[in-house]
């Protein structure tokens, strides 16, 4: 298995960090019940999910796990209030000298089950996406463009638009990196990476296919406008010059071979005819454009 980003480990780390700490939290809620002594106001406040430890670290990190899955986390928060709800009611009783009720415990056991559960769910989606995207730039990888190709070629038949793969290249890639180092090398792919990104429209996926190569699905109405978007590519990135420290940039440019995908054509078929129309690119001098014979 792949190291994961440093990012990953670290949300992983808190993750894992939040749920201990709802775990002691537990606790003493058994000393309640026992002891008859306080939990602590927090426990007892109308508001206790939103006081833990676990409640405060989620809703700060809430859009990163709406993102991965929006319905689970809502439901997370639901049933982690429910959680609260049942063991106020609990602690209530017992600090006023009455016996809990069956609910309540039911309830918390369940609420706490079904946490836990979905928690872990998460745990195994973030560890599944980190495998799946680049830690370089974060970009997808390659392994996941099979299943987006086939969506958008569905798309593109339905609404009769056009789709094109894109694979794109820096130019003298190898003599940047024998001059500047591998740390620059990364560098320039990221800045590219992050150049491209802001480029392309949000609904135009982006991959890192391998080394310097990118592959990209470009959705358009005709030919003139997939040409319209290869020139701005282009463009952008040729004016977007890399830092490489307070006094130097780097000026990079990159070649693009693009090929109309045809209505029942494999991902295979159609990354191969860009490949050719991007060697094509490369040998009419690079910084350019090429389309594939349909």
């Amino acid at each position: 298995m792949p190291d994961l980003p440093a990012e990953t480990d670290f949300f992983i780390a808190e993750l894992d960090a939040a749920v201990e700490a709802h775990m002691n939290w537990t606790r003493r809620i058994v000393r309640c019940a026992v002891l008859r002594s306080t939990p602590g106001e927090d426990v007892l406040d109308p508001l206790a999910h939103t006081l833990c430890h676990f409640g405060a670290w989620f809703v700060a990190n809430r859009d990163q796990f709406k993102a991965l899955e929006p319905e689970a986390t809502r439901r997370v928060e639901a049933v982690h209030q429910a959680m609260h709800d049942a063991i106020r009611s609990i602690c209530s009783d017992v600090l006023a000298g009455r016996p809990g009720r069956s609910a309540d415990l039911d309830e918390f056991e369940a609420s706490q089950a079904e946490l836990i559960g979905l928690l872990a769910s998460f745990k195994t989606l973030i560890l599944s996406q980190a495998v799946r995207n680049d830690p370089l730039t974060e970009l997808p990888l390659r392994y996941t463009i099979e299943n987006d190709f086939g969506l958008y070629q569905k798309e593109a038949r339905r609404n009769r638009t056009l789709l094109y793969v894109g694979m794109i290249d820096v130019d003298h890639f190898k003599p940047i990196n024998d001059t500047y180092g591998h740390l620059v090398g990364d560098k320039v792919l990221r800045h590219l990476a992050d150049t491209l990104k802001r480029t392309l429209r949000s609904d135009e996926p982006l991959y890192r296919y391998g080394g310097e190569e990118f592959l990209w699905l470009l959705k358009c109405k005709s030919p003139e406008e997939a040409r319209q978007s290869a020139r701005r590519v282009l463009a952008t990135v040729g004016t977007t010059p890399v830092p490489i420290d307070e006094e130097e940039t780097l000026r990079l440019t990159i070649t693009l071979g693009l090929a109309k995908v045809g209505e029942r054509e494999d991902l295979s078929s159609a990354i191969k005819r860009a490949d050719l129309a991007l060697y094509e690119g490369k040998n009419l001098g690079r910084n350019r454009f090429v389309f594939a014979e349909s």
